[in-house]
């Protein structure tokens, strides 16, 4: 895939450049169409990833959602992002799709307070009766050993007995002939050195989560662009 097809929300163009090319394609350019597709892909994946939580199905909804978006481009205005304007028909081709599934469908726009049960239930899930999350787990678990590993010798120490071990602050000082002032103090560093660390970790880590490249990307392009040939799909000017 090109560059442009791996390009972030972040790096998106901006709205002139948006209204131009949605023109261009309103007006049969194919490949101003794909150049839309290749620039939001990704971003339209993930946001249908996080409606149906099935691989397959947010890619038949991106294809559909493009579909849909091709032939309303002429509605298009550049009032907003065009990627704020597909992701509107992504998500609703989503949550279309879980409503024809039979699923409990929570708008996107009401209150916080009723995802609190769900809140509750993910807080309240055992890791370790769900043998699907073993990996998980383990891949977690060599994360923070290799951070603990990074920490300064005097903090490592300090923090494998007061983190890790559960020792008070007195058996640790003890342990280690130091101080309990010195304990507290490295500690206390300790643990904002690994959550700075893990921070970062999990920042790069999302920025990789639902990757969409390569041949997700192609498979998208090439398989609106040959039910966009069949016909019957022209934008409505």
């Amino acid at each position: 895939m090109t560059n442009a097809g791996s390009q972030t929300a972040k790096a998106l163009p901006d709205r002139e450049a948006d209204a131009e090319l949605a023109a261009r394609a309103a007006a049969g350019d194919q490949r101003a169409f794909e150049t839309i597709m290749r620039r939001n892909n990704q971003l339209l994946f993930r946001t249908a990833r996080s409606i149906l939580k099935n691989d397959a199905e947010a890619e038949d909804a991106v294809q559909d959602a493009y579909l849909q978006a091709y032939r309303a481009l002429g509605s298009f205005r550049a009032d907003a992002r065009l990627a704020t304007w597909l992701v509107r028909i992504v998500a609703n081709e989503a949550l279309g799709r879980l409503r024809r599934h039979g699923a409990d469908v929570i708008p996107l726009d009401t209150a916080m307070d009723s995802t609190a049960a769900h809140v509750e239930a993910f807080m309240d899930q055992d890791p370790n009766g769900q043998p699907e999350r073993a990996a998980d787990r383990a891949q977690v678990r060599k994360l923070i050993e290799a951070r603990i590993d990074m920490l300064p010798e005097a903090f490592r120490t300090v923090f494998m007995l007061r983190g890790v071990e559960e020792f008070t602050v007195e058996e640790t000082a003890a342990a280690l002939d130091i101080p309990e002032a010195t304990v507290r103090t490295r500690f206390f560093r300790a643990r904002s050195l690994m959550r700075e660390g893990l921070s970062r970790d999990l920042d790069l880590a999302y920025e990789d989560a639902f990757a969409f490249a390569g041949e997700r990307c192609d498979r998208i392009v090439a398989g609106v662009m040959a039910k966009l040939n069949e016909g019957g799909n022209a934008p409505v000017k």
